[in-house]
Order: C-alpha cells, then sequence, then structure tokens
C-alpha cells in the first residue's frame, strides 16, 4: 500500500531540496530518499547513519562487494525495488554489470571469488531462514572470510532486511533504467548521508 506521505508530506525545505535533485539528475527522487526525509528524527536520520556505515565505512569488503550484498539480500526479500537499486549500483561500482547479473542468476556458478560466494550464500540462509547457526559462520571463516567481514557482511544484511521490508510496506516505484543508473552515481559520489 502506498502512502501519500511519501508525495506529500514534507516541509518546504525538503520539497525544495527534491525539486533540486529532480532538476539536476532528470529523475525522479527514489522513494528511499523520500522515506528517510519523512520524520528523519524518527527513522531516517539513524538509518541514513547506519545504513552509511554499513555500506562505506572502513572494511575489507569493497564497496562493490557491499552493493552486491544489498542486491542479493533484496533478491532473496524479493524485494523490486532495492534488487534494481543496488544491482545498479554494484555494477557500477565493479565496472561490471555482467558479473552482478551472474551472481543473482546463480550463485554456485557466479565469477566470484569463495569467500564473497561463502558470505553471500550464509547472507541468503539468514534472510530465508531468519537465522545462522555456527556451522554457517564455520564455513564461512573457512572459506577465507576474516570475523570482521562476517561482522561487516551481517550489518549490510540488517540495513536491507528492514530497507526491503519498507520498501515493500511503503510501495515504492520501480524506476526506469536511467533512474536507476542515476541513484547509483549518487550512490557511489555521497553514500548514504
Amino acid at each position: 500500500m502506498r502512502l501519500d506521505v511519501l508525495d506529500h508530506g514534507y516541509a518546504p525545505g525538503t520539497k525544495l531540496l527534491f525539486a533540486i535533485i529532480r532538476l539536476f539528475s532528470r529523475q525522479p527522487v527514489p522513494d528511499a530518499a523520500k522515506l528517510v526525509f519523512y520524520r528523519p528524527d524518527f527513522y531516517g536520520t539513524r538509518a541514513k547513519a547506519f545504513t552509511h556505515e554499513a555500506m562505506r565505512g572502513p572494511s575489507d569488503w569493497s564497496v562493490g562487494d557491499r552493493e552486491l550484498m544489498a542486491a542479493y539480500v533484496s533478491k532473496v526479500n524479493g524485494s523490486a525495488f532495492c534488487v534494481g537499486a543496488h544491482t545498479a549500483t554494484a555494477g557500477r561500482a565493479y565496472g561490471d554489470p555482467e558479473r552482478v547479473a551472474a551472481v543473482l542468476d546463480d550463485l554456485e556458478t557466479a565469477p566470484v571469488a569463495e569467500p564473497l560466494r561463502a558470505t553471500l550464500r550464509m547472507l541468503g540462509k539468514l534472510t530465508r531462514e531468519g537465522r545462522a547457526g555456527a556451522e554457517d559462520m564455520r564455513d564461512v571463516l573457512a572459506a577465507g572470510v576474516s570475523p570482521q567481514q562476517v561482522k561487516d557482511a551481517l550489518a549490510v544484511c540488517a540495513a536491507f532486511s528492514v530497507t526491503d521490508r519498507l520498501a515493500d510496506a511503503f510501495g515504492f516505484e520501480l524506476l526506469s533504467p536511467e533512474g536507476f543508473e542515476a541513484g547509483a552515481k549518487y550512490l557511489l559520489k555521497r553514500g548514504y548521508q
């Protein structure tokens, strides 16, 4: 159910910001951005800080890896908006959209290193089943993933498990391919702040 607040529930300053974004990007403001500006004291400010730290904070995972994790978790959650947004961003970050598509099509045959594959496998199980056990963590660590990388991947999973559910609950509208590409450029330049 799409709530009217995504289109009309903003202060004049925020409306002006959205108009400027539309003017310069020549694309509609994505609903994900609209959501964080609606009641920022309740959700947006904290969500932006947490997501930015997970996606752009210090990590041994590259930005492309973390964007791919976001796309993969979103695919498992069935969130079309987030799959589109983070597929575009991961493809642009890697400079290899075909690699991203291959992972989302079939993780087991995709051209990615085993540590990333094992991590995505674990994130997929956690997302589908709502839990991952000690054996799952041992498998990821045995694939060469450090304990800190596991924590970093879990932060990405947490951020996008929440965002995916909000995207579906609020009925985020899908963007055109050009809109997703414009969003990807923005996310790679500015992050999630």
